[in-house]
């Protein structure tokens, strides 16, 4: 049962990251099948050969612990997402 789980996570986490009032990642991000994508951030392909889960996870919650120059803001950190819709981002994004 944790296949269906995943995707129905992954799903939540798409709407999540392309809701321009919560994650927002579109803002930044060219996302496959989003509209309107910023160009500030890289494209968003190929993360789950780039970073493991863990490190996708850190990224979302705080990435100014990797890297103290970035302009991505601290989902977790300032609370803009649960810890749950970090979860199902990164699902999400492990699908790219």
């Amino acid at each position: 049962m944790a296949a269906p789980a995943q995707a129905q996570s992954a799903a939540e986490g798409q709407k999540l990251a392309f809701d321009r009032g919560k994650g927002n990642c579109l803002t930044c991000h060219q996302i496959k099948g989003g509209d309107l994508p910023g160009t500030i951030g890289p494209e968003l392909t190929g993360l789950n050969k780039k970073y493991s889960r863990d490190e996708l996870v850190a990224i979302v919650t705080d990435e100014t612990k990797r890297n103290p120059l970035t302009v991505m803001p601290p989902f977790g950190r300032n609370r803009i997402l649960s810890e749950k819709e970090i979860g199902a981002v990164v699902d999400f994004l492990q699908t790219l």
